[in-house]
């Protein structure tokens, strides 16, 4: 009997292709958005004057519930430890730890407990975004086989910046032109170099404004240079985006030096251009895949 019903409460926790792990599941996706509109609602200062008791009782409602589901996740797994210690695990105990921490910190408990919004990470459990972790692997490999590259691109950009902001600081100098509103100008280097990144990333909070023809040029070739800023970085993420799910897709080791592909798992050299594969990137690639 004890099996039947550990069995059954696995199928229902765990087990979202059944109908009654499909409710679990729906009744938990709207636990989760009750709890954050809550955590969200409680921060409006005239709604926690007027309701602060309610959502604090709500709050603990959840958490109670969040508890009962994390600890049964923890007694129904195969292997405890290994889901306590998961990244999905440990948003689950993010979960309701705030709470029971506020209990003993005191005055420190509103801020602490902002940290529940961290819950709605959980969704990535109902709708099994785990899944998609393949992805970010994918893409955390394209971004470290495109860091060199980003590297001397920022680097560039850095120079610009700085070169732009001294520039700008000369052309629009206070003390020079005499401004009406000093404060509100490019007062310093630091203060020109922050309008300098704010333009050439796109932002442009219009603080601070050229006030003459040639400020206004400088500023207009920055604005042309901040395109490039977000257009190539991610052109160059993109091609080694493109690279590592054509590995995928064909099962074939990529020649980094050639670009192409077509090769057996266990080739040492690039058939094409005769470069040398990395042994131990090969290892890796096949114990992925397996």
């Amino acid at each position: 009997m004890k099996k039947k019903w550990r069995h059954r409460l696995h199928e229902v926790v765990f087990e979202s292709h059944t109908t009654s792990g499909r409710i679990f599941d729906i009744v938990l996706l709207v636990a989760i958005l009750s709890s954050v509109i809550i955590i969200m609602l409680d921060s409006v200062p005239s709604l926690h004057l007027k309701y602060g008791t309610t959502f604090h009782q709500a709050e603990w409602v959840f958490t109670i519930l969040f508890s009962i589901e994390y600890l049964l996740r923890i007694i129904l797994t195969k292997y405890p430890f290994r889901f306590i210690f998961s990244f999905l695990g440990i948003v689950d105990l993010v979960a309701i730890l705030p709470t029971y921490i506020s209990l003993f910190i005191g005055g420190g408990a509103q801020t602490l407990l902002i940290l529940r919004a961290l819950r709605l990470l959980r969704i990535f459990r109902i709708f099994r975004l785990s899944h998609f972790l393949i992805d970010i692997k994918y893409l955390s490999g394209a971004l470290k086989n495109s860091f060199r590259k980003i590297s001397i691109f920022f680097l560039f950009d850095f120079v610009v910046i700085i070169i732009m902001g001294s520039l700008i600081y000369l052309i629009e100098n206070p003390k020079i032109h005499l401004l009406e509103n000093p404060k509100d100008g490019f007062t310093s280097i630091p203060q020109s170099i922050y309008w300098a990144i704010s333009t050439i990333t796109s932002v442009g909070y219009g603080d601070i404004v050229p006030q003459t023809p040639w400020g206004k040029v400088v500023a207009g070739t920055v604005m042309l240079i901040g395109y490039a800023t977000i257009a190539i970085p991610m052109g160059i993420i993109t091609t080694e985006m493109a690279l590592a799910l054509k590995s995928r897709e064909t099962g074939h080791e990529i020649c980094k030096n050639c670009n192409k592909g077509g090769h057996d798992h266990d080739a040492l050299h690039c058939k094409h251009c005769g470069a040398k594969f990395d042994p131990v990137e090969i290892q890796k690639n096949n114990t992925d895949e397996e």
